[in-house]
């Protein structure tokens, strides 16, 4: 018997998840880069993640991707607050968290980071 879970050091959310869409849009960013002032003090929360995972915590930095349609977008690094895994069995396990944004990407490293780090087909910039 035993227990599987995942380690990830990217999140990798929709926005039904968690991303901040709002706050975070990649057309305004690229007119008016976002500066990291306009969320450093917010805590973020997501939910929903499917599978049991585990994400580096803090002080450690998580980078930030939002997921568009199976389409990666990086966005800068975040900092784990808290995480929760939910679920009675293996097969309906999720996990939830909060987490702080403590960097946002200038627009063009973002297009740099997003072709480099994604996989093949799932970049949002093609």
């Amino acid at each position: 018997m035993g227990s599987y879970f995942e380690i990830n050091d990217t999140l990798q959310i929709t926005t039904e998840q968690g991303f901040p869409a709002d706050i975070l849009d990649v057309i305004k960013h690229q007119e008016n880069p976002i500066k990291l002032s306009e969320v450093q003090d917010k805590i973020f929360e997501f939910k929903d993640k499917p599978n049991a995972r585990i994400f580096h915590l803090a002080p450690c930095r998580c980078l930030l991707a939002h997921n568009i349609d199976g389409k990666w977008l990086y966005w800068g690094h975040v900092i784990m607050l808290e995480q929760t895994i939910h679920g009675e069995n293996e097969k309906n396990k999720t996990t939830s968290g909060k987490y702080k944004i403590i960097k946002i990407y200038d627009p063009e490293y973002q297009k740099q980071i997003t072709a480099n780090e994604t996989h093949p087909g799932g970049n949002y910039f093609e």
